[in-house]
């Protein structure tokens, strides 16, 4: 264990390079539960050392450019479905095109911005999202009280995720 209970990042091969994580989250802390993604992600890459967090991003697009080369790419988002609020669901687009039943309210969807980066050669080879079912995306901050008792949850399935790849890497 290292400082602050984080276990280090997984030894590699002699010759070969680390296994490369990324986290990134979507939204908008002022638009209510749209910032649940920040919370989770921060709180995640805290609680696992050797990860690369990319910070809150407002628009998909944002990470072009910042996530390439990761072997795993997390992004934690707000989703709006037809789910209940607060519910966790992990959706693995590494062979999807679209996430059915949910949308974003970002311009441009997240496997869009997936597919545009695999065009360009510069796509992570892994990419899930981890997404908390928001109630309340009025403008203001603070999180609904069911998003926010969804928060541990959250961080929890994102370590697992994290370690769980390292495993099997």
């Amino acid at each position: 264990m290292t400082a602050g209970g984080a276990n280090p990042p997984s030894e590699s091969p002699v010759g070969s390079r680390p296994f490369r994580v990324v986290i990134a989250s979507l939204g908008n802390e002022y638009r209510r539960d749209d910032g649940a993604g920040q919370v989770v992600a921060a709180a995640a890459a805290e609680q696992v050392c050797g990860v690369h967090h990319l910070g809150p991003q407002v628009d998909p697009l944002d990470l072009l450019g910042r996530w390439d080369g990761a072997d795993l790419a997390i992004v934690v988002d707000a989703t709006r479905g037809e789910g209940t609020p607060g519910a966790v669901r992990i959706v693995d687009l590494i062979d999807r095109t679209e996430s059915p039943g949910v949308t974003s309210t970002h311009g441009i969807s997240l496997s869009g911005v997936l597919r545009l980066a695999r065009v360009v050669g510069r796509a992570p080879t892994r990419v899930v999202v981890v997404g908390i079912e928001g109630g309340d995306f009025a403008k203001g901050s603070g999180l609904s009280p069911a998003v926010n008792a969804a928060i541990p949850a959250a961080v929890r399935r994102v370590v697992e995720l994290i370690e769980e790849a390292r495993r099997c890497a």
